[in-house]
């Protein structure tokens, strides 16, 4: 995994001991957008499986434990405890989080000579008539996939654009920053005292991160466990 990092600037209640919200740019939201397009298998091994809520894990070690014979023979756990992403983890420039899998464009087929039509998107998958694995690639050109990239739709990659400063709430929850959302909210969360206020620079690591992925999972006050002692 990538070491990374990006600055945040946190607007910090001193008196609280609470983070109202944080002015983050284009690298820190492409990153929280990216924690909702994670399978939950590359999650839960992510989070090397401590950090999940309830039994959640418990299905990713049974999975992981079964002998392979108990599978069907076109399929591989593999699929499952380390699924590919639906899009390119290149396209956020924070963090790559894939743990080893990535997005492809290309399909595979077996080797052998009765492999016929019979294509997969992964090449660990396994071919039913031999049950060996599909691992010669053939690249399928995807009209539409062309057309997207050419027509500049992902140009600078990620989610969201880079001009714009966003504001992130204790909870996750993101908006574009205003002076007015920010007036707004400081009333909302009744704030009487300006000058307990206190603005902190912090770097957002990849352990960080992590910690990010893992509390999102059960609490809603993530800045503040986060970043604040």
């Amino acid at each position: 995994m990538s070491g990374s990092e990006v600055k945040l600037k946190l607007l910090v209640d001193t008196k609280s001991k609470k983070v109202m919200f944080a002015e983050a740019g284009k690298d820190c939201v492409d990153f929280l957008f990216y924690i909702l397009s994670l399978p939950i298998g590359t999650v839960i091994r992510l989070l090397n499986k401590n950090g999940m809520v309830g039994c959640i894990s418990n299905l990713y070690e049974s999975i992981e434990n079964l002998d392979q014979t108990y599978l069907q023979p076109n399929q591989n756990k593999d699929l499952i405890l380390q699924p590919k992403l639906p899009f390119s983890s290149a396209s956020v420039p924070l963090f790559s989080l894939t743990d080893g899998s990535s997005y492809q464009k290309s399909f595979y087929r077996c080797g052998c000579i009765n492999r016929g039509n019979y294509v997969a998107n992964d090449s660990r998958a396994v071919f039913p008539s031999c049950r060996r694995t599909m691992s010669t690639a053939v690249t399928y050109v995807a009209a539409e996939v062309v057309a997207t990239e050419k027509s500049g739709q992902t140009e600078g990659g990620g989610v969201v654009i880079d001009v714009v400063t966003f504001m992130v709430m204790d909870n996750l929850e993101i908006k574009p920053m205003s002076t007015i959302s920010s007036i707004t909210l400081l009333n909302q969360f009744n704030v009487k005292e300006v000058g307990a206020l206190q603005e902190k620079t912090v770097t957002l690591t990849m352990e960080k991160a992590l910690k990010i992925l893992e509390l999102s999972l059960k609490s809603n006050t993530i800045l503040t466990s986060v970043f604040l002692p």
